[in-house]
């Protein structure tokens, strides 16, 4: 079973594989004791019987006695008694005494007591026998019982079965693919019986052994061969079946592997990065011939297994006699993550060639195979002679001069040379060393001796013979002369004179005299004859003569055919000598003699026109001898020699080089000096042995080197050299026998074919010949006979001609993918020469499809057996499908390009159109902060048949209309990684892309493209690929909600609000920052001063109120939310957090006052914040505790930089007043207040207030200067502008006043008035009062009063509790809007107690306005269980005259569990001050235990608690006062000692009052704007009849114009209260409970539905209205309606009021009696107040989710009418007929 690798199967192959994965081979290990293996279903039955022997084995303990917990039978026979022993062991100290109960059933039984007693550390034991009757499983128990409880144990006889122990599991080591790995696991017989078993596993896997047989308690070892095929994870169940006969039973083990692809790497140590494009490489440079260089290569395996490898050679091209490289591995494993080196030997035999071979390196179950290239180049050795000439000028007969020469070796290759001359005196020239070797970048001096034996002039062309190379010659000149006889001396000029004119193919004789008349010809005295061998080589090249070779030079002289100046191999010898070669003794007969003289015939031919006289050189004491040793011979003619070997010793070997020379007989006046023919000088080589008949010849010790020959296969003449070395102490001779093949001497020459080696020399050979078709593959086979003896050297000479052969890739063939028109597709192909000739090759494309494909390199060279990587290239010019034969031309490197041969490569391609489009047309992306970077990906899909390349470009787009910008000069925030690319046909790119914003704004990008051609130029229109966009934006933070504690937590939110400039921050907070802001985009310490410089120009107060000195701080909480869409940073930085800590010593000390405030409030920590930084993701809120300590009278102020990363940056100006607790104090926000705009001429303007805090300890007297009241009153008209209603007043601590105040303007203007505040025994403050007045506005125009003041600016709901809050407000603010005067209004509230355990009690606390309640909220108080929300109903009456209201109520909240330990801790206090003043104690010194006082020591809240006096031991508690002053008895006092006044301290301590718990405040306000009734249908005549006025009892009093005009006075009596509201709500509750139960009823409504309504209320009377109240006729309006508006969660949800009279608001002013009017409003009233109650019932039922308001109403499906008809008498159906009737008309 196969599956795949998921993730969770990955980690618990990790987990459970240990520390070493990658181990070939991991034992199985069983589980310990602690883990705990799974249940896979058989696995108790396979561990039955050894958890049966574990279980009856193992002791357990029973109430203080060690036992057995079981006995279990196992192996048991019919008929038979089976007994076991049962022992009770007691382990307690006390004695144990046992009730036993026996056995039940009849099989197993015990004889003992019923009762038996165990003594502590005693045992007891008993037997119990079994005895059994069927073949059956048996079961029982011994019950044992004490006082103590009691216990079983079981008695159990089982059938033995068989079972088998194995892992549930078994993980296998980590495997490559097509390997193997293996592990085993143990296989135990866990029964009583014989088990056969056998495994079923299907592959990969192999189990062995798969079957067997077991012994009970037998175990096997069961190995786990894993083989997988492919890379995956595998899990199988392996079966094993097993039991006996029929193997009835079955056990399944998990077989876990994970296999993984093998990868191997070639790297080349030498190198750290691979840069070659066709692979790895190794380079072994230049080796010189017969020498070896060794490099190193590693085998990396970077995967996690072990791989096995295979190294081979490259097929085809593999020379004949094996590569040249050799390696030391061949095949091998590597382990993960290591190495294997290898090293490559480079070993080259042919010099001037260059080897190339290919290792394949293979590794099985690999997804690739990679090659190593192998390259090196033979170097052969570069020698030259200081001199190509040698003078010895004239020497006497018998003389001898010595010369030096020396042979320079300038290459790193050691140079073996012989020279071919006879050194051993048959020659009148020798060269010593005549052979050796010369070092690497050395020299040797050669000593040259001239020792004539006739008088001649003598001329000898002497070769250097250099192993691998070509011979070097040397021209050794001199002249003998004698008393008789002066030849002409030979000069080097001589030389190059005769060179001269032997290529005008003229005879000397005949040219003499030409050469006397050429004045061209001029020679050099001193040997210098540059220009005339300038003038032969041009006259040879001008005639097309090839020049010879130095090895035909060569060749040719060891043939006899002496031309030695000749450089043409088609040029005939001068003089030539038959044979070359002579062998004494070497061919034995019975028919030749004993004698060991011989004697052989020589002929020389003379091939010039002229006379020759031919000289032999005579060596003395030679064994060879020539006769005559000199003669003259005619033009043309031959002459015979006599040569005879006559050795002097026997059994011994001779060789020598015989030498001829011959010159023109010419008398001296035919020939000047100058014109002196060179002689030629003609050799012979001869050899013999003197061994007699029957003696053993030398047994030869000799080397041959190399023992094989290649030639180029190349059907031209060809020369190799080889070395013959005389490894022994003895001469040796060789010869070439040509009897075994003598066809061979044909078509193969050895030269020299004779010789003699003197010991520890050597002699090199030279092989000639011209390779041919039908010679054999394997080779010829050359025999030397080595010392005229049965002993042989083999020497293997190939010379085959073989055609070129060169390999294409792809069977001729190469494919390009669909290419798009006019763009370029490229693909490789490799050429491979298969032949051992180098090659130059050249592509040769015809001239109409050159604009279509090419190839480079178009032209090369291949060495053999060399690859070469072509890159060709298509570009398509129409949409069609190409066929196009380009050709590949190739030949030898040796030969001219005649001979070449073709190869032809089919290219197919096929063009068409490309296009390229964007997964999305419109790409979305987040909103980025403005000066950061985004990396987005853009997705281009190409769905056309062939690449595509393309150029990108990017329009950038504003689409902020108020944003003015140059779309030229505007940077694009779009910057495209990659503008230029190809993708591929059906696939797709990532377009990696990078978005910076540089300002805040709507950024929109169009993304097009063009494809490229060829030549990389646009080849078409721009088109569209898609759209970008995003938002730069700021980071922004908001205060959504604020609160406060402590000192300040009475305060509004409003006041809160206006402390903290809240609006102004949230305005600046979404504004955007300035340049100079984002100085420092993050918090830096910037500055080295205690008042760090400030970049930002917003600067904000942070007014923290006031508060009596050492009060409670004065806490501020603000509810800051992340309002936009990235994450923001935030901090607060303190001027220490911007400082630069300087170190002591840099520090000046001075500092100013501002500093040293700073420094003040700084040390004190005056001013704090909690937590001073954080991050707020998009749609966060986080609380900031700001806190204030009043630790310091005066006031404090703290500059604090509010810091968002990458934002604004605000200057908050911390501010706060710690007041003296004696000095009368009022607490301004601001010294201006703005009043609400009012029309003029308004006969009855708004009442307006303004708050007055006393932020004091002490109570404040005001009074309002109303002197400037009345100038200004005098400066309008006398028209009372501004009156206060409240000129004086006394305001409690920490309480607020409401200064009332109507404003009336008498002009559209605005108002500013400046008006002293005075306060008593105080400082006075200048307030200034602003108002507005404005025209009456026109039909049409924008409602004024819409910007009325009482629409609250904080938050209206509280999404997020704040930290310690329990209790949650449904609504914190509550705006009624503009309403008339003395109507109510309705909202419902919910409090939530979001606490998950505690329970809060509530308790609303609600003020009066102007001496009245305008506000009711029920209930009032109540209590809240965890989780639970109470329905409040909020009901505002406005009084009879227009008022701006706005009203801040309190909701105090304790949690129920404070507030029941303090009622607890008062009663134990109270308890404890009864007892202390009923009880007395009598002193007495000499007790020495004292009885203390009861300590309350709880503690109930953290409030401060009062100062009481201090308390005496054993004294009755004095009275209680607040006064610290109490005075106490001094003389007693005085008496105490310190730890008897501490124990007093502490008990006075503890028996202070308990304060009661301090309540959490709820903040609600409430806001509304009355207005007079006609002002009212004047401006809101569409709202008028939406509400309804609550007519009262009123006294018409209309206030004064003076500043001392009251308020009308108002009763609002009920209509009904107190008990008979009660009867009647709950007789109409349960009135409409029954009408609603009762099914009749309910049946009567389906008929009344349809009826017409037959009740239609009168119309008002129109008297009682006045003229201008908007009155209506429809009958619908004068009916009661009841209006709901709100928010569909119901947290919003308004009840408005119902009008009982359609002109009920216009009577107001119309006199009517109170009994009247209170008849009227009954029914009404009870009205409302059902229909109220019915809609808190909904608004409960919907927060409770019993009830969703906004699902979609149910349609219910009436049955049909017959089926009604049938249940209805027959008049209801006759009354529902008329009814249809009725509609139908």
């Amino acid at each position: 079973m196969l599956l795949p690798p998921t993730p969770s199967v990955l980690i618990m192959l990790a987990e459970a594989r240990g520390p070493d994965p990658l181990a070939s081979e991991a034992p199985w290990q069983p589980p310990s004791a602690g883990e705990d293996p799974k249940d896979l279903g058989n696995h108790n039955r396979q561990q039955e019987g050894d958890h049966q022997r574990h279980v009856s084995s193992k002791r357990s303990c029973f109430l203080g006695l060690e036992t057995r917990p079981e006995l279990v039978w196992e192996d048991w026979d019919l008929g038979k008694e089976f007994t076991k022993t049962l022992v009770l062991k007691n382990i307690h100290n006390k004695l144990q005494k046992l009730h036993l109960r026996p056995p039940v059933s009849k099989f197993f039984t015990i004889l003992i007591p019923p009762i038996i007693v165990v003594s502590p550390g005693t045992s007891f034991s008993f037997p119990v026998t079994f005895r059994p009757l069927q073949r059956c499983e048996y079961e029982d128990g011994i019950e044992f019982q004490s006082k103590d409880g009691s216990f079983k144990v079981c008695l159990r006889a089982t059938i033995p079965c068989h079972a088998l122990e194995v892992p549930d599991s078994v993980l296998l080591p980590l495997c490559a693919v097509q390997h193997s790995s293996r592990t085993t696991f143990r296989l135990k017989n866990a029964s009583k019986l014989q088990t056969c078993f056998k495994w079923v596993c299907a592959a990969p896997f192999q189990l062995s052994p798969a079957k067997g047989l077991l012994k009970p308690s037998q175990e096997c070892h069961i190995t786990v061969v894993f083989w997988p095929q492919e890379a995956l994870v595998y899990q199988q169940q392996a079966y094993c079946r097993f039991g006996g006969d029929k193997a009835e039973s079955c056990c399944t083990v998990l077989l876990q592997a994970l296999a993984k692809y093998p990868c191997l790497q070639l790297r080349n140590p030498a190198t750290k990065e691979e840069k070659e494009q066709g692979g790895p490489e190794l380079h072994f440079g230049s080796v010189a011939v017969g020498q070896s260089l060794q490099k190193h290569f590693d085998i990396f395996n970077p995967s996690p297994v072990t791989a096995s490898f295979f190294l081979s050679r490259l097929s085809g091209g593999v020379p004949f006699f094996g590569s040249e490289f050799s390696c030391d591995v061949s095949r091998g494993k590597v382990a993960p993550g290591e190495s294997l080196r290898a090293t490559v030997t480079y070993s080259p035999a042919v010099v001037d060639t260059v080897s190339v071979e290919y290792l394949s390196l293979k590794c099985r179950g690999a997804l690739n195979e990679t090659q190593l290239k192998l390259t090196g180049s033979c170097i052969g050795t570069k020698v030259s002679l200081s001199s190509s000439v040698v003078d010895f000028g004239c020497v006497e007969e018998g003389g001898a001069v010595i010369q030096t020469v020396e042979l320079v070796n300038s290459s790193p290759v050691e140079t073996i040379y012989q020279w071919d001359l006879d050194c051993n005196g048959h020659s009148v020239f020798s060269i010593q060393p005549a052979s050796g070797t010369v070092r690497p970048h050395s020299h040797t001096t050669l000593r040259a001796v001239y020792r004539p034996t006739q008088p001649i002039a003598h001329h000898r062309r002497v070769a250097c013979l250099i192993l691998h190379r070509d011979p070097l010659f040397l021209d050794l000149i001199g002249t003998c002369h004698s008393e008789l006889q002066q030849p002409a001396i030979m000069k080097p000029e001589h030389l190059v004179l005769y060179k001269f004119h032997w290529y005008r193919r003229q005879d000397p004789p005949e040219t003499l005299s030409a050469v006397q008349q050429d004045h061209t010809v001029h020679l050099d005295q001193r040997g210098v004859h540059s220009a005339l061998e300038e003038q032969s080589n041009q006259r040879l090249h001008s005639a097309h003569v090839v020049p010879r070779t130095p090895m035909e030079e060569y060749y040719q002289s060891c043939l006899g055919c002496m031309n030695p100046l000749s450089s043409s191999s088609s040029s005939s010898p001068h003089v030539s000598v038959v044979p070359s070669e002579l062998l004494f003794n070497h061919r034995m007969s019975s028919s030749l003699s004993t004698s060991s003289t011989s004697s052989q015939s020589v002929s020389i031919t003379n091939h010039t026109r002229g006379k020759l006289s031919l000289v032999w050189t005579v060596a003395q004491d030679s064994p060879f001898t020539v006769c005559p040793s000199s003669r003259d011979l005619a033009p043309l003619k031959s002459t015979s020699f006599r040569v005879t070997y006559n050795p002097k010793q026997l059994n011994t070997l001779h060789g020598a080089q015989l030498e001829c020379f011959a010159y023109y007989k010419m008398d001296d006046h035919h020939i000047g000096e100058r014109l002196l023919c060179p002689p030629w000088c003609a050799t012979v080589r001869v050899i013999g042995h003197s061994f007699q008949p029957g003696k053993e010849h030398f047994i030869p010790c000799c080397s041959l080197k190399p023992h094989q020959v290649v030639f180029p296969a190349l059907s031209a003449l060809s020369y190799q050299t080889v070395l013959l070395q005389n490894g022994g102490v003895l001469p040796l001779t060789f010869r070439l026998d040509h009897s075994s093949n003598p066809a061979l001497s044909e078509s193969v020459s050895v030269i020299p074919n004779c010789g003699l080696i003197q010991p520890g020399h050597h002699q090199i050979l030279t092989v000639r010949t011209t390779p041919t078709e039908d010679s054999p593959r394997q080779g010829f086979s050359l025999q030397l006979q080595l010392n005229a003896d049965k002993h042989t050297k083999e020497l293997t000479v190939v010379s085959v001609v073989e055609k070129l052969r060169v390999s294409l890739e792809g069977d001729g063939s190469l494919y390009f993918q669909p290419t798009a028109l006019g763009s370029r597709t490229r693909r490789s192909h490799h050429i491979r020469n298969l032949s051992r000739l180098p090659l130059r090759f050249q592509w040769i494309i015809p001239e109409p499809d050159q604009d279509l494909i090419f190839v480079e390199p178009d032209a090369g060279e291949l060495h053999p057996n060399e690859s070469s990587v072509q890159t060709w290239s298509f570009s398509p010019l129409t949409e069609k499908t190409y066929s196009l034969k380009p050709t590949l031309t190739f030949w030898p490197i040796q030969t001219d390009e005649r001979n070449k041969s073709h190869l032809t490569l089919k290219v197919v391609g096929m063009g068409s159109k490309g296009f390229i489009e964007a997964e999305k047309t419109v790409l979305d992306v987040d909103d980025t902060l403005v000066g950061s970077y985004r990396s987005i990906e853009v997705p281009l899909v190409n769905n056309s048949p062939c690449s595509v390349s393309f150029c990108l470009s990017v329009q950038q787009i504003l689409l902020d209309e108020e944003l003015i910008y140059d779309p030229e000069t505007e940077p694009s925030a779009l910057q495209l990684d990659c503008e230029r690319g190809t993708i591929t046909s059906h696939s797709k790119m990532l377009l990696r892309s990078t978005i910076r914003p540089y300002r805040r704004g709507q950024y929109l990008w169009k993304i097009s493209y063009q494809t490229l051609n060829a030549g990389g130029f646009a080849s078409s229109f721009p088109q569209a690929v898609c759209e970008v966009r995003t938002k730069g934006v700021f980071p922004t933070l908001q205060v959504a909600d604020v609160c406060s504690g402590g000192s300040v937590s009475r305060l509004s939110k409003v006041h809160l609000w206006k402390l903290f400039s809240l609006d102004s921050l949230n305005k600046h907070l979404l504004s955007d920052p300035s340049s100079v802001e984002l100085t420092y985009g993050t918090p830096t310490r910037h500055s080295v001063r205690s008042c760090p410089s400030i970049f930002t120009k917003v600067m904000l107060d942070f007014n923290f109120s006031a508060a009596p000195m050492n009060s409670d701080p004065s806490t501020f909480v603000l509810m800051f939310h992340n309002p936009g869409s990235i994450p923001v940073d935030w901090a607060f930085l303190f001027p220490e957090d911007q400082q630069i800590e300087l170190e002591y010593w840099a520090e000046t000390g001075e500092f100013s006052h501002t500093e040293l405030h700073q420094m003040k409030v700084q040390d004190n920590r005056l001013f704090s914040i909690s937590p001073r930084s954080g991050i707020l993701h998009p749609g966060q809120q986080r609380a900031v505790q700001f806190s204030y300590s009043h630790d310091f009278a005066g006031t404090d102020r703290f500059p604090v930089v509010f810091k968002l990363s990458y934002g604004r940056e605000i200057l908050l100006n911390f501010k706060g007043v710690t007041v003296e607790r004696d000095r009368p104090y009022l607490h301004f926000v601001s010294s201006r207040h703005v009043f609400t705009p009012v029309t003029i001429g308004d006969c009855s303007p708004p009442r307006q207030v303004c708050e007055l805090h006393n932020a004091g300890a002490v109570p404040v007297h005001y009074e309002v200067d109303t002197a400037v009241l009345s100038q200004l009153q005098m400066d309008n008209f006398n028209h009372p502008v501004l009156c206060c209603l409240s000129p004086e007043g006394e305001v409690l601590p920490g309480k607020t006043a409401m200064l009332e105040w109507i404003f009336s303007p008498l002009e559209a203007k605005m108002y500013h008035m400046d008006i002293p505040i005075h306060i008593q025994d105080g400082d006075s403050t200048l307030v200034r009062f602003e108002g507005c007045g404005f025209d009456t506005p026109t039909l049409g125009s924008s409602n004024p009063f819409n910007c009325s003041d009482t629409k609250a600016s904080v938050a209206c709901v509280q999404r997020v509790p704040f930290p310690g809050q329990v209790v949650l407000l449904s609504e914190d603010s509550v705006s009624l809007g503009d309403i008339p005067v003395c109507s109510p209004s309705s909202r419902i509230l919910f409090l939530t107690n979001v606490s998950h355990t505690d329970t809060v009690q509530y308790t609303w606390d609600l003020p009066q306005q102007s001496n009245q309640q305008v506000v009711q909220i029920s209930p009032e108080q109540g209590i809240l269980c965890p989780g639970e929300s109470a329905l409040c109903v909020l009901t505002f009456t406005s009084t009879d005259y227009p008022t701006v209201y706005r009203l801040d109520f309190i909701c105090q909240v304790i949690q129920q569990a404070a507030l029941t330990r303090y009622h607890e801790a008062l009663q134990r206090w109270e308890k404890e001050r009864e007892r202390q003043q009923e009880e007395f104690t009598i002193t007495d010194k000499n007790l020495s235990h004292s009885q203390g006082d009861l300590i309350d020591k709880e503690s109930v809240t953290a409030a401060p608690v009062r100062k009481g006096p201090p308390l005496r031991k054993y004294k009755t508690l004095p009275p209680i006062c607040v006064s610290s002053s109490c005075e106490t008895v001094g003389t007693e006092r005085t008496k105490l000692t310190r730890a008897d006044r501490q124990a007093g301290h502490e008990k006075a301590k503890a028996q202070r009052q308990p304060e009661p718990p301090q309540p959490a405040l709820l903040h609600l306000e409430v806001t509304a704007h009355s207005h007079g009734l006609l002002e009212y249908l004047t401006h809101f005549p569409d709202q008028f009849n939406k509400l309804h006025r609550c007519l009262q009892s009123v006294k018409p009093q209309k206030p004064e114009t003076t500043s001392s005009s009251t308020p009308f006075s108002v009763r609002l009596p009920p209509p009904t209260h107190g008990p008979e509201k009660d009867i009647l709500l709950h007789i109409l509750t349960s009135l409409l409970r029954n009408i609603v139960d009762d099914s009749a009823f309910a049946q009567s409504l389906i008929a009344l539905a349809s009826k017409p309504i037959t009740y239609q209320p009168t119309e008002s009377c129109p008297s009682l209205c006045p003229p201008t109240c908007p009155t209506s006729s429809s009958p619908s309006k004068s009916q009661p309606r009841v209006l709901l508006s709100g928010t569909e969660a119901g947290l919003n949800e308004e009840q408005n009021t119902v009008d009982r009279d359609g002109a009920a608001g216009c009577l107001g002013n119309t006199p009517q009696t109170q009994d009247t009017l209170h008849t009227e409003r009954v029914p009404a009233d009870m009205s409302e107040v059902v229909l109220l109650n019915t809609l808190q019932n909904l608004m409960m039922e919907a927060v409770r989710g019993e009830l969703v308001l906004t699902a979609h109403p149910r349609t219910v499906i009436l049955p049909p009418v017959s089926t009604r008809t049938r249940r209805m008498s027959r008049a209801m159906v006759e009354e529902e007929q008329g009814k249809r009737d009725t509609v139908g008309t």
